[in-house]
């Protein structure tokens, strides 16, 4: 009966959605297992991760769940393959879960009671990955990292920086309208749901690129970043600055910009020297970011650069 009503759904689903005035979304259902990879294949092992979190400063505020999947991707398609293994846990933070956090993820002072992460499961789950990805991995990074440090020896991604969902069409970068664009929809600030539903955004081939998400991350994640500094730059260039897309360290009292490769970093530093130094010799910081420190908070390689 269940899968006679499921069907007769389905069919229902299918008539709307053929006509151009209406839009279906279906609840997404995880998938658990991709087939058997090609005999050949070439696969990369990943870990998405998500967490639910007290609050917002890793330095103050505790993980309460942290969630797991770890999905082997073949390189030459994009596409996962075999099966999923998941890992979902909660942890007693040590410290009210706030209400308004409670109201957001459903998770409450009496559910993390006396509960702890698996450790042991999830160094299982750690061994032997070549990436981890989450969807907000400047925030997701410090947490786990400052509870779990082994996260810190790993190569890390960000699904929602290190793709350009805006060059690839879609409106909005959040994962619940990522899986909207998609016909998609779950309950979200769960963690585990979230993970999943990162897994089904990011196997989808991207509409402009036409290639997954996936395989531009793993294409990605080798790629130096860098962080500019424009050491000394005279005042008067603030508003030029600014313009340009630069931010102001407060602490370091210093404008900065990011630059994803080599060819973008040479061109910065020569639109520096032209436009805000007047051609005079100047030395500016530029701190080199690889995927084992991006979205971490730590340092990355710092050198000392003469324009």
């Amino acid at each position: 009966m269940a899968a006679a009503t499921s069907e007769h759904f389905e069919t229902l689903a299918q008539r709307v959605d053929a006509h151009p005035d209406y839009r279906v979304l279906r609840r997404l259902v995880p998938r658990l297992d991709f087939g058997t990879p090609a005999p050949a294949a070439d696969v990369a092992r990943l870990l998405i991760l998500d967490t639910e979190t007290t609050g917002l400063n890793h330095a103050r505020d505790k993980i309460m769940e942290l969630a797991l999947l770890r999905v082997d991707v073949d390189r030459a398609t994009g596409q996962p393959v075999g099966p999923v293994q998941v890992y979902d846990g909660l942890e007693d933070p040590g410290q009210p879960i706030p209400a308004e956090v409670q109201a957001i993820t459903g998770i409450d002072d009496a559910m993390v009671q006396g509960q702890r992460l698996d450790e042991a499961r999830i160094a299982e789950l750690l061994a032997g990955v070549d990436l981890i990805v989450a969807h907000n991995a400047g925030f997701d990074r410090p947490f786990v990292e400052a509870r779990l440090p082994d996260f810190a020896a790993k190569a890390w991604a960000c699904s929602f920086a290190d793709i350009d969902w805006k060059a690839e069409g879609r409106g909005s970068s959040k994962l619940e309208s990522l899986a909207f664009g998609l016909g998609l929809f779950y309950d979200a600030h769960r963690a585990e749901m979230d993970c999943h539903a990162l897994l089904a955004v990011l196997q989808a081939d991207l509409p402009a690129s036409r290639h997954t998400g996936l395989a531009r991350l793993l294409a990605s994640a080798p790629t130096l970043r860098y962080r500019l500094q424009a050491t000394g730059a005279p005042f008067e260039a603030k508003d030029l600055l600014k313009d340009r897309g630069y931010r102001w360290d407060a602490a370091q009292k210093v404008w900065h910009t990011r630059l994803d490769d080599a060819a973008l970093l040479e061109a910065e530093a020569a639109w520096l020297k032209e436009q805000v130094y007047g051609q005079r010799a100047a030395r500016v910081q530029v701190e080199t970011l690889d995927a084992l420190v991006r979205y971490s908070g730590r340092p990355g390689l710092v050198d000392q650069r003469m324009l």
